[in-house]
């Protein structure tokens, strides 16, 4: 009986283990889609999402939207840049993202809801055996995308013509905080910035509120910024 009992508590302790992972983890799309298109990555159930970069004087810079199913695919996605004045909002549709306003077809999908093509960049996406991006590749561009064990995006590098743009990010210890960072941005071997940041979490460890601050090694002296990231996320 006793040997019974030992070993049922093992089995809970592993099923325990393995809920607590797949919890920590991103899934190949999260991570995929964070990762080109520049925001944090979430996990658990996301519903629905906005990220909102501030500036040191308040003011909103960019902000990215998303809606997200129970599957994980995401719906839509909306891009703002307002220091730039310009934006995007891409919809799904069938195995494509849609512009909403022109209905023109922006990327195409593999899978179910997976990157595979970016058809007038002519850029193709290629995945490892776990479904998460790790290569793009155009006419005179390449990029190749790195992630932790969790899944967590850990930069990329591209190269076009004669020059590499490395950014690779470090994250600390503690799993339930990956998005508490630091990272190095090198142009051709020599670094041009680096940016590090801290986050304040929710119960399913995403990020509220994050502060980041990037060094711009590429002017003497350096200059430092910082930004506010503001999160509202729901969930199913």
């Amino acid at each position: 009986m006793k040997k019974i009992i030992i070993l049922c508590a093992l089995a809970a302790s592993i099923a325990g283990c393995d809920d607590q992972n797949k919890t920590l983890s991103y899934t190949p799309e999260m991570a995929s889609f964070s990762n080109e298109f520049d925001f944090d990555p979430l996990r658990g159930p996301v519903k629905d999402f906005s990220q909102t970069l501030i500036n040191e004087k308040g003011e909103v810079v960019k902000r990215v939207v998303g809606a997200v199913s129970e599957e994980g695919c995401f719906n839509e996605l909306e891009f703002h840049d307002l220091e730039n004045n310009t934006g995007a909002t891409l919809v799904l549709d069938a195995n494509y993202y849609l512009d909403a306003i022109s209905r023109e077809r922006r990327v195409k999908l593999q899978g179910k809801c997976q990157l595979a093509e970016l058809p007038s960049a002519a850029v193709t996406y290629e995945t490892d055996d776990n479904g998460f991006v790790v290569a793009a590749k155009g006419a005179a561009t390449s990029i190749t995308f790195n992630y932790d064990a969790d899944g967590y995006p850990l930069g990329k590098t591209t190269k076009s013509h004669d020059a590499t743009l490395a950014i690779t990010a470090k994250t600390g210890s503690d799993k339930k905080k990956k998005l508490d960072y630091t990272s190095e941005s090198t142009l051709n071997g020599k670094a041009i910035a680096t940016a590090k940041q801290s986050c304040d979490y929710d119960g399913h460890f995403n990020p509220l509120e994050c502060v980041l601050s990037i060094t711009d090694n590429s002017v003497a002296p350096p200059k430092v910024v910082h930004f506010t990231i503001k999160n509202s996320i729901d969930y199913y």
